[in-house]
């Protein structure tokens, strides 16, 4: 008995270890951590071998079709589970029965054709669930969530969601995020969400008015933040649906991706003003079809609890025909915070400036205000309360005119006019009197004068390509210099106040301890990914630096030295910085020296060891590898081709070729200098008449062997002729030739010298 226990329990644990080892090969990332890493694996199945040790278990992007009831039985600590983008159509009931420590399932983007109960009936510490992007008409007769006290956010629908039937929701009070994609949803049982008491944030993505406006009266005590995605808000009748939705008790709402119209903007405007606890409207990537020539007086009581308004990517497809907004001037003069980015503005005008009386910040960003329509926009009296202005990315090109433009604003105490294009910056400028924060970044500015305010306590000039700061602010508290060509620090006596500093990405080698001390309140300095030269001095001076919070110096951007210094939680004293960090000039130097040495090395052995000849040898013999190996008979123009020394031209000319042409029948001979085509050249000329010649004659001779031509004219020969194995080539010994006078890579030559006949004179 006690044999067959000890055997079953090596076989359970051999089967275990068996699986693990399997499930290591499937998913390398499994066993090492409580993280499972099996996305985009191309799994057709769950794995085998997962365990309790697992508390986050991700199965994204496959092909699984299928979930068993065995495949999660193990996985009882698990937390996380990724489920989406497979292609699951069905699950078996009991299939997450022991995952009652599961926070969060993700089942979207597969087939399910249904939601059962019995899923998540187990579930009892779940708090996400998302189910969006399957194949599921409707929810059932009844509640599949009715298990899920813990449930925090649901995200539900697809493009076949049609139906939503009371009783869906049974179960759930509270939700911090409702997400509802409902395209094609055309039938909603009143009362379908009333036993919801609560949601924080409700995003709903409905065609339907219809629809959509039995939802708000379900929901009209209990949602927080309404969102309305893809709403089309185009036809004025159905305007009247949606006035249930001045019932809510909703504080933000929210529209994106929504269609606007002339004829419907005057009935939504009334609706926001008259709900009760609305504090914040935002639009995002909506369209306007329209010039705001509304078609009906907007007749709207101003809210006296709205005071944010957020307008991001309003298109407006002919915006420069838009009107001055005259008709909802009066709705506007309770808003504290309005931001408008990214969509076309270029000119706010003078009566509505003077309309935002509880104005406090204004962000304008990304729009089209020039110099000339700012002045317009900030006319007297305009914006009085107005503390934070963003005017970045704009089209301002006149920092004076700005200035002078702004100086208008007593209240300002925050300007950002980084990104636009000012280039020349004047010595004398007028600002807000109390103005303590100004962002000048990324201007185009090449020096700062005396035009910034004195009253600054932070000032951002980053990426501007200056190359000094000398600036006398005395209340300036963080300065922010990145991105320039400063060599050294800013002095301190001018700015003797400074808290924080950043010279990141500059071209600084060192700096003094006389320098570093002279700033007395300094807490940050970050001078990160600069040119610093570790010398013993200036590291020792970092290592026992004292009095600074914390200082970013970087050899490049690698130590972090807090006070008591430390890089990474090593101690700076500890770390010796490489060669190449502390003498990059010097290391850069000599390897330049080396290259130039390696390279000079190089040309020597090849001029020593005729490389460039080979070189071109081969590139010439390759071009008449492509030839055919014999020409036609019809491109046959020679008897043959004479090879010689011009130094043996006289015994050549004179004696061989009057003998040879004069012969009966005459040979016809190709003699480079006068059968070569004037201006092609050599080579081209040397390889033409080899092969437009029946032989190819060389006299040899100890002028021969040093002639760089006849080389040439031997080696083409050797190239092309004899790899033909026929007897073209013909030798004609003209004086007796040492065998070493013959270059060694002439081995062919040695072989048929050696080998077979040849002439020899006289």
């Amino acid at each position: 008995t006690h044999t067959w226990q000890v055997w079953a329990i090596y076989m359970v644990l051999a089967a275990n270890l068996s699986e693990e080892q399997v499930l290591k090969q499937v998913c390398p990332s499994c066993g090492a951590t409580q993280l499972c890493n099996c996305s985009s694996m191309d799994l057709d199945f769950i794995p085998a071998g997962l365990t309790d040790k697992i508390t986050t278990l991700n199965l994204s992007h496959n092909r699984i079709k299928h979930i068993r009831s065995q495949d999660l039985q193990q996985t009882v600590n698990l937390r996380v589970l990724l489920l989406q983008s497979n292609n699951i159509s069905s699950i078996d009931e009991d299939s997450f029965r022991s995952l009652g420590k599961l926070e969060l399932l993700d089942l979207s983007n597969n087939s399910l054709a249904h939601v059962s109960p019995a899923w998540f009936g187990h579930l009892f510490s779940l708090q996400h669930l998302h189910l969006q992007g399957n194949a599921y008409r409707d929810l059932g007769e009844s509640s599949p969530f009715s298990s899920l006290r813990n449930l925090s956010s649901l995200h539900l629908g697809n493009r076949r969601f049609s139906t939503i039937r009371r009783g869906n929701f049974e179960g759930i009070e509270l939700l911090d995020k409702l997400w509802i994609d409902g395209g094609n949803l055309r039938q909603y049982e009143p009362g379908s969400f009333k036993s919801i008491k609560k949601v924080n944030h409700m995003i709903v993505d409905i065609r339907s008015i219809n629809v959509f406006s039995a939802i708000v009266r379900d929901l009209l005590h209990s949602v927080t933040w309404l969102e309305l995605r893809k709403i089309p808000f185009s036809i004025p009748a159905e305007m009247q649906l949606l006035r249930v939705l001045s019932l809510s008790f909703a504080q933000k709402i929210s529209l994106k991706e929504a269609l606007l119209t002339d004829a419907t903007v005057p009935e939504i405007v009334s609706i926001l003003e008259d709900m009760p606890k609305l504090v914040e409207v935002e639009m995002i990537d909506c369209r306007l079809m329209g010039t705001g020539q509304w078609q009906i007086q907007i007749q709207a009581n101003q809210s006296q609890t709205l005071r944010v308004l957020t307008i991001e990517k309003l298109s407006i497809e002919e915006f420069y025909l838009f009107t001055d907004l005259q008709a909802v001037e009066g709705l506007l003069s309770l808003l504290t915070k309005v931001t408008v980015r990214n969509t076309k503005v270029f000119l706010v005008p003078c009566s509505l400036s003077r309309r935002l009386l509880s104005l406090e910040y204004l962000d304008l960003s990304a729009n089209l205000l020039g110099d000339q329509s700012l002045e317009h926009s900030a006319c007297q009296g305009g914006w009085p309360s107005l503390q934070a202005l963003n005017l970045s990315q704009n089209s301002l090109s006149d920092l004076e005119m700005t200035g002078k433009s702004l100086s208008r604003l007593r209240q300002l105490i925050l300007l950002d006019i980084s990104q636009n294009n000012f280039g020349e910056i004047p010595d004398v400028c007028e600002w807000p009197k109390h103005l303590k924060y100004l962002n000048l970044s990324s201007t185009q500015i090449p020096k700062l004068t005396t035009c910034i305010p004195l009253t600054l306590e932070v000032l951002d000039v980053s990426a501007n390509n200056l190359k000094e700061f000398g600036l006398q602010l005395p209340f300036l508290k963080e300065l922010y210099l990145a991105k320039n060509q400063l060599k050294t620090l800013p002095g301190a006596a001018p700015i003797p106040n400074l808290v924080a500093m950043s010279i990141r990405r500059n071209k600084l080698n060192s700096f003094s301890r006389e320098e570093f001390e002279a700033f007395k309140k300094m807490e940050l300095l970050d001078a990160s990914d600069n040119n610093f030269i570790c010398s013993c001095e200036f590291v020792s001076f970092i290592q026992h630096q004292a009095g600074m919070a914390q200082v970013l110096v970087g050899w490049p951007d690698k130590y972090i030295c807090d006070s008591p210094l430390a890089v990474r939680g090593t101690q700076v004293g500890a770390v010796h910085p490489s060669l190449m960090e502390c003498h990059r000039s010097l290391v850069v130097s000599l390897i330049c020296v080396l290259v130039f040495l390696v390279i000079l090395v190089l040309v020597a052995v090849g001029y020593k060891y005729h490389v460039v000849w080979y070189l071109r040898m081969t590139w010439a013999w390759l071009q008449a590898k492509r030839k055919p190996k014999r020409a036609p008979a019809k491109d046959i123009c020679y008897d043959a081709f004479v090879s010689y020394s011009e130094n043996d031209s006289d015994w050549v000319e004179n004696i061989m070729v009057r003998e040879l042409e004069q012969a009966c029948p005459p040979f016809r001979l190709c003699l480079h200098k006068r059968d070569f085509v004037p201006g092609k050249w050599i080579v081209d000329n040397i390889i033409d008449s080899i092969e437009k010649s029946h032989k190819t004659l060389f006299v040899l001779s100890e002028h021969f062997v040093q002639s760089e031509w006849c080389k040439y004219e031997l080696d083409f020969s050797h190239f092309r002729l004899f790899d033909e194995n026929n007897d073209a080539a013909i030798l004609v010994l003209l004086e007796p030739i040492q065998s070493k006078a013959i270059p060694k890579r002439f081995c062919k030559l040695r072989k048929i010298m050696n080998t077979k006949t040849y002439l020899e004179w006289p």
